[in-house]
């Protein structure tokens, strides 16, 4: 099932990346730094009324660029057109209709996408007369925003998803664990897909690929269906051409919004880059298991691995519930521990916990450790419990979120995983307000 790319294009200024981050639900920082060939091209991941959507924005559009950079964007906004399930085309009302509104209109009817048109800067209802001229464009009817305020955004949304191909249903992705193979370039992604379809283990078959830039391949291994995902490498920021190499790109993203497990594969001989911490952190991002793979480890000398070992332990000390496997791709040294560790993983994945246990250690934990006091207010946990639909987000109900420290909020997290285990995954925790009952009880707890 391929996460739908929703594309945001207009011109210079209109406020595209401010509803990016509207749409995200954030400012956007490791995401927005991972793929950008320009600071005006960042890719979000994004959940809609229970639909994963891939957000792309994109440069300000220039008929006629007069830099090499303005055409480079110009390109990139091309492909971005080009890939697009649904194209988001924004508009500034206060500087209303101008003739480059109109060719990019122009493109967007060649390009035959479906496209939702939106007027961004309508910062009120005094302000809705300006979208009337809209409608000479012939996008359809025009939908009045404001990014920055949070004005119309449930209403651009609702129709976009409404011009989304239907999802997928279940049957059509094989059942079973899902890996992706990522990483930058020349690191051995597609050398370790050949060596593990080459296990003595595996009955292989292959399956057709949703993109002609990734190759699914599906064996059994030990007797458990393995969906494995070859995917294009990532480059790093300032690198990225364009047409194949964002094409390559989007595609890559996707895989890792579409796998349950991403294993990333990073090149010993160059230690463990900025640009292999930008994709770790995409991958926790949205909430993948992870398997980190150091590869030519036949390239590192003897007495220099107990060193390696230790650098790479501090670096990623962030995501220290990562298991690491060392191994030589080309040679075949330790390739057949990484599927037992992917699985082991994934079934970490699968576990469902009973409420009562989930709150209990939580309520311990803050019994233990009490949270810090913000003033003369103290946070208060009222009920904690697994997310319904997503096993590794737990969600916590409290008397304020605001009162949620970072630093406390990772103790629970570690206490959690100390409990519960769920080894390779991120834990995420949501701090929603209780509910008035609950509420109460937290009063007369704090009375």
């Amino acid at each position: 099932m391929t996460t739908p790319i929703v594309a945001i294009v207009g011109r210079v200024n209109v406020g595209k990346s401010t509803l990016l981050n509207r749409l995200a639900g954030k400012r956007l920082a490791v995401v927005g730094d991972l793929p950008g060939i320009t600071r005006d091209r960042v890719f979000a991941p994004a959940s809609c009324h229970g639909r994963e959507l891939l957000l792309v924005d994109t440069g300000g559009w220039q008929a006629k660029p007069q830099t090499t950079l303005g055409e480079m964007v110009k390109q990139q906004v091309e492909v971005a057109i080009s890939q697009a399930d649904v194209i988001i085309f924004l508009t500034d009302a206060k500087e209303g209709l101008i003739p480059a509104d109109e060719e990019i209109a122009d493109i967007l009817r060649a390009a035959n996408k479906k496209v939702v048109l939106a007027i961004n800067k309508v910062d009120s209802t005094s302000q809705a007369n300006l979208v009337a001229d809209f409608y000479s464009l012939g996008m359809g009817t025009p939908i009045a925003i404001s990014a920055y305020h949070n004005r119309g955004i449930d209403e651009l949304m609702s129709v976009v998803l409404a011009s989304l191909p239907p999802s997928t249903t279940s049957f059509a992705e094989p059942e079973g664990a899902r890996l992706a193979i990522v990483g930058r370039p020349n690191v051995g992604k597609s050398t370790l897909l050949n060596a593990l379809l080459g296990s003595e283990r595996a009955i292989v078959h292959e399956a057709p690929g949703t993109t002609r830039d990734t190759l699914d391949a599906m064996l059994c291994w030990d007797n458990e269906r393995i969906l494995l995902i070859d995917t294009a490498g990532i480059k790093r920021r300032g690198r990225i051409g364009t047409g194949v190499d964002y094409y390559s790109l989007l595609r890559a993203l996707q895989a890792i919004n579409r796998c349950d497990i991403a294993l990333l594969l990073i090149d010993a001989s160059e230690f463990l880059t900025a640009q292999d911490m930008h994709i770790a952190g995409y991958i926790i991002e949205v909430g993948k298991g992870m398997v980190l793979v150091v590869n030519k480890w036949d390239l590192i000398p003897q007495e220099q691995r107990r060193e390696f070992k230790q650098y790479m332990e501090h670096r990623i000390k962030f995501m220290s519930y990562v298991p690491a496997v060392y191994i030589s791709a080309k040679l075949g040294h330790n390739i057949s521990r990484i599927l037992p560790l992917a699985w082991q993983v994934w079934q970490e994945r699968q576990k469902r916990l009973p409420s009562s246990e989930v709150d209990m250690v939580v309520k311990q934990a803050v019994e233990n450790y009490p949270p810090p006091r913000v003033g003369c207010r103290q946070l208060r946990i009222a009920r904690a419990y697994q997310d319904e639909l997503s096993s590794s987000v737990f969600v916590l109900q409290v008397n304020d979120p605001k009162l949620v420290h970072f630093s406390y909020q990772r103790y629970l997290e570690n206490k959690l995983r100390h409990n519960f285990g769920f080894r390779g995954s991120p834990l995420h925790l949501i701090f929603t307000k209780a509910r008035s009952r609950s509420n109460k009880k937290i009063k007369a707890v704090e009375t």
